[in-house]
């Protein structure tokens, strides 16, 4: 089990400089892996460690922001959705507390959008705090891309692999593709890889190696551009292929994100007799807003505006929240079950319970 806590040593060191005389704290818990990679990355490269069990906006919504001053933390750890979360409280909690302990900021768990990824780069970091993006999973024991803080890094993106990661990106043919959305994937070992699933030995192979010969395929739509920064916009089994055209939902929520009006938003693809699948949207509005009917079509226009008319969105529903894992990931999985009213599966990661009843609710509504 060496492979683990090495990868965690060196991404956290190498990817963000995480050493001694650091305080390292990711807002996170031991049932995610970056509760280990926590522990591994900051013990390993001789950093303290702040573990955290709590809400991150109570008693009050400065509460993160306190942490990081009380503890001096130079390391801090977060994900998009908890950034969103605290947007809605307005930035003068956070300046309330003294950040200026802070070197680096990283964030993993899903896409970025634009505004919240500007919020937290201008309001926590005050424009000179380098964002680690870094994204990979459980079966990697750490990250595949990252941000070298080394390099320029823009809002959003990836500036390069890890150190030891070699990534690619294929088409559906298996082919090496540029400035094209399609398959994240690794062609060479790595320290840290997953042998295979406890007593599933088929089942491991079947999920990332059976597309193409010696190749690891992550799940993950990605893509990269001629001057080597990648995107990932959602996991593959997620995207939405609407009369022929792809796109992933955290496009859309990137979209309906930048409406003043909207806090968070979920998009999933549902059924449709025309066009095989349409998406379907589920809307967290600020505190000050009031859902309306001019309100839902505003956004289904500023959607169509931005992604095309042909993949405009079939639906928009104002939600109280979107089902979140306790590290405030949102779960489209249960988002999908509870609207088409399929199988929830394993729900013991289910953070807000009224949430995925709530869709459930709506579900009566829709129209397929």
């Amino acid at each position: 089990h060496a492979g683990f806590p090495l990868k965690a040593a060196f991404d956290a060191g190498f990817g963000m400089d995480v050493k001694q005389g650091d305080t390292f704290f990711w807002f996170t818990d031991m049932g995610w892996m970056m509760g280990p990679f926590l522990i591994f990355g900051g013990l390993i490269n001789g950093a303290a460690v702040l573990l955290y069990d709590g809400a991150p906006d109570f008693p009050a919504p400065s509460r993160l922001w306190e942490l990081v001053s009380r503890h001096q933390v130079s390391h801090l750890g977060v994900s998009p959705t908890l950034i969103r979360s605290l947007m809605q409280h307005g930035e003068n909690f956070l300046h309330q507390c003294d950040l200026s302990s802070l070197k680096a900021i990283g964030s993993t768990g899903e896409p970025w959008n634009y505004e919240p990824w500007i919020w937290l780069f201008r309001h926590a970091g005050k424009e000179r705090i380098p964002i680690f993006n870094y994204s990979g999973g459980t079966e990697i024991s750490g990250g595949i891309l990252g941000n070298v803080l080394l390099r320029p890094i823009t809002p959003m993106t990836f500036n390069s692999p890890l150190p030891g990661m070699a990534a690619n990106v294929f088409n559906e043919k298996g082919e090496e593709v540029v400035n094209e959305v399609g398959e994240l994937v690794l062609t060479k070992p790595w320290v840290g890889m997953t042998n295979g699933f406890w007593k599933e030995p088929s089942r491991y192979e079947k999920a990332y190696w059976s597309r193409w010969t010696d190749v690891w395929v992550h799940g993950d739509w990605a893509k990269r551009d001629e001057n080597g920064y990648w995107t990932i916009s959602g996991r593959s089994d997620d995207v939405i292929n609407t009369a022929g055209k792809r796109i992933g939902p955290a496009e859309i929520e990137s979209v309906l994100v930048g409406h003043p009006a909207v806090a968070e938003a979920g998009v999933i693809g549902v059924p449709d007799q025309l066009k095989g699948q349409a998406a379907v949207c589920f809307v967290v509005l600020t505190q000050s807003e009031k859902p309306s009917e001019k309100l839902k079509d505003d956004l289904l226009n500023l959607a169509s505006d931005a992604i095309g008319k042909a993949i405009k969105p079939k639906a928009v529903y104002f939600v109280s929240g979107l089902p979140k894992t306790r590290n405030a990931k949102v779960m489209r999985r249960l988002i999908r079950a509870a609207y088409l009213n399929e199988p929830a599966g394993d729900l013991s990661t289910l953070e807000n319970r009224q949430t995925y009843d709530e869709i459930t609710g709506l579900s009566a509504q829709k129209n397929l």
